[in-house]
């Protein structure tokens, strides 16, 4: 534990202006980043007496080695460099809110030619207008299937779409007109765009307008007697009334707002945020967090703004944000989100009405939020502790293996040998921490070798960056540094964490393998076992007998799980690279054609069959193919043997397009 005066900067250095600041542990990394309008007062208080501190911010002090600053000229610059620190250096004591990418949204592609109405999970993408998130992907799509009557905008994928086009006939969706069919020209690019932008409008609110106007256009063919497009605008009515209806009228004056809300104890928090637009729930998310420092309301509702918006610009900030509590100042951020926005932004707790009504609803759902979350962390904990408990009795382990690595050795006959390792913290998975490896050693099939190879390689980037943290003092054994270390910017390094127990997938030999590649590093602090598919055995090295857990035991089952993890990620990267194996064709022959070239190619001739037909010259009609270029393609073609073409099984018939 170290004394916070040791690393305490003298008053005159801490300049008096708003700026952001940095601590960082005895090894570099960035532990804690905060934002200030005077540098010098909040950096104060930070070195006060111990006994005076939170309890959070006292452990926090008493882990970092240095602090730093950075000045900036407003209170808003403070804001959005402190977001990007947070975002880049994932420091272990700020409130980070579990990522939602998770949640669905309706997305339309309108960066395409065609845009495309899907549903979409990740990141946001650019060119892609995005409504919600959703609680459910089923919602989305009875929403879109009601609306595809009115806007029949195409739905299928690249891949459908190209073949419509090919054989110049519409999906199913074409057929029963919930698609316009531009794949077969039907509508044409710009008229299936307007029919995209007009569901964008719809689905962003304005909705009175365009019924109106369906409404009038029914009552002009029913006066002019034509009953048939009469009766079908007044279904397109209903449908859309319906789609409507799927969300209810909360605000009465059209409103477009986000409310957020937040339920807290005394080591969580729960934020819920309902997004309204057009006076309506369009879509609702929440996360829980940690309260990992010391931090009231305003400081969680500004964090969550930062999480909300960080990312965000243009009419996904709303006009309207409501907040149970302003942040201290609640200047800087709603000068902020109007930056983000392009325009201002109202950033206030509602006193009275309909949409102080709508923010107890959100509280509510805050609330039972945090309940539910409490209820799952208590059981899945319980079971979680269990099970390493377990574990660590069964192994004779000096404390439960809070951090357990897992390695498997993946192959297809011996070629595109790959393993992978996973990552358990706490018994839950770390998808951040897994990697993967080729095995680079030797050529061919033999697991023990690799795991030996994986294990060894694994643990020498681990003593190397000890080594550079001055943990480390003797010369990292096993040979020369793989790849050159990065240098120190604070950021969590790939493998400067070690495991407290090491799993391998398989039995004696693979154990006595990755100790073997421990020993020769000098590891020995790392446990390490081997869990057998055959009968689930656990085995340890220099051990000629296994220890065998009983079949309903927790640590077992925790212990496959981790295999089964293993052997999945393994798998996933040997299927892909076979993949990739069998993509390549006689264009990656070529030096210097790169993929961009090799798509043109493609996409000027339509198949790799019409390119082995072509001439030089017709080959140098493709943009950025030269004629020497052209030359060494052609001639790369030429002793390329051709594939064996498709046979039809059931005729017998030799199909002579098969590379079509």
């Amino acid at each position: 534990m170290a004394d916070p005066s040791s690393y305490r900067p003298k008053p005159g250095q801490i300049p008096d202006s708003p700026g952001v600041y940095r601590f960082r542990d005895e090894h570099g990394r960035v532990i804690y980043v905060g934002k200030a309008k005077s540098l010098r007062q909040r950096l104060s208080s930070y070195f006060q007496d111990l006994a005076g501190l939170h309890p959070r911010t006292r452990t926090m002090v008493t882990t970092a080695a240095s602090v730093e600053w950075t000045v900036v000229s407003t209170e808003v610059e403070a804001l959005q460099l402190e977001y990007s620190w947070i975002k880049e250096y994932d420091p272990r004591f700020n409130v980070k809110y579990r990522d939602d990418k998770s949640y669905p949204s309706l997305a339309v592609t309108l960066g395409e030619e065609f845009p495309r109405v899907q549903v979409m999970r990740g990141p946001k993408k650019k060119g892609v207008r995005y409504f919600g998130p959703y609680a459910h992907a089923w919602a989305i799509r009875e929403t879109v299937d009601l609306m595809l009557r009115v806007f029949p905008v195409r739905t299928c994928s690249a891949g459908v779409f190209k073949r419509s086009a090919q054989i110049g006939r519409p999906c199913l969706l074409g057929y029963i007109g919930k698609c316009s069919a531009p794949c077969v020209g039907r509508v044409t690019a710009e008229e299936h765009r307007e029919l995209a932008e007009e569901f964008c409008d719809f689905m962003a609110g304005r909705t009175g307008a365009y019924i109106r106007r369906l409404e009038q256009r029914m009552h002009d063919a029913a006066e002019e007697m034509e009953y048939e497009k009469a009766a079908r605008l007044r279904d397109d009515i209903e449908a859309l009334k319906r789609a409507m209806e799927k969300n209810a009228v909360v605000l009465a004056d059209a409103t477009d707002a986000d409310l957020i809300a937040v339920a807290e104890d005394e080591l969580e928090a729960a934020v819920q945020i309902f997004h309204v637009r057009g006076g309506r729930v369009r879509g609702q998310r929440g996360w829980v967090t940690d309260k990992v420092e010391a931090v009231d309301t305003a400081g969680l509702v500004e964090h969550a703004l930062q999480q909300l918006y960080g990312e965000e610009s243009g009419d996904a900030v709303p006009k309207e944000v409501l907040v149970p509590a302003l942040p201290d100042p609640a200047g800087p951020v709603a000068q902020w989100l109007a930056e983000r926005r392009g325009s201002r932004v109202d950033l206030r707790i509602p006193q009275r009405g309909d949409k102080k009504d709508l923010m107890a609803t959100v509280q509510r759902n805050a609330q039972q939020a945090l309940v539910l979350h409490k209820t799952k962390r208590a059981s899945d904990l319980t079971t979680r502790s269990r099970a390493l408990e377990e574990i660590s009795e069964a192994l004779g382990l000096d404390s439960a293996p809070l951090r357990v690595e897992c390695f498997d050795i993946s192959h297809l006959q011996g070629q595109d040998v790959v393993a992978s390792m996973v990552v358990f913290e706490d018994g839950l998975a770390r998808k951040s921490e897994y990697r993967r490896f080729q095995i680079k050693g030797f050529a061919g099939q033999d697991d023990v070798r690799s795991m030996h190879e994986v294990v060894g390689r694994r643990f020498r980037r681990y003593l190397q960056e000890k080594m550079k943290t001055g943990e480390w003092t003797e010369e990292a054994p096993g040979g020369e540094i793989e790849e050159p270390l990065p240098a120190d910017d604070g950021k969590p390094k790939r493998f400067a964490y070690p495991p407290q127990l090491v799993v391998v997938d398989g039995g004696k030999p693979q154990v006595m393998a990755a100790k073997r590649a421990l020993d020769e590093l000098g590891v020995t602090d790392v446990a390490v076992c081997g869990l057998a598919k055959r009968l689930e055995e656990v085995w340890l090295p220099d051990e000629d007998d296994p220890v065998v857990l009983p079949r309903t035991s927790e640590g077992l089952y925790f212990l496959q799980r981790v295999r089964d993890e293993a052997h999945r990620f393994a798998i996933s990267y040997q299927r892909s690279k076979r993949a990739k194996t069998f993509r390549a064709g006689p264009l990656d022959a070529v030096p210097g054609l790169g993929e961009t070239r090799k798509q043109a190619l493609l996409k000027h001739f339509g198949s790799l069959k019409r390119l082995r037909a072509a001439t030089i010259e017709q080959i140098c009609e493709t943009p950025g193919i030269g004629r020497k270029t052209a030359e060494t393609i052609a001639a790369a073609l030429a002793q390329a043997a051709p594939p064996a073409p498709a046979v039809n099984m059931t005729t017998g018939e030799i199909m002579d397009d098969a590379e079509e």
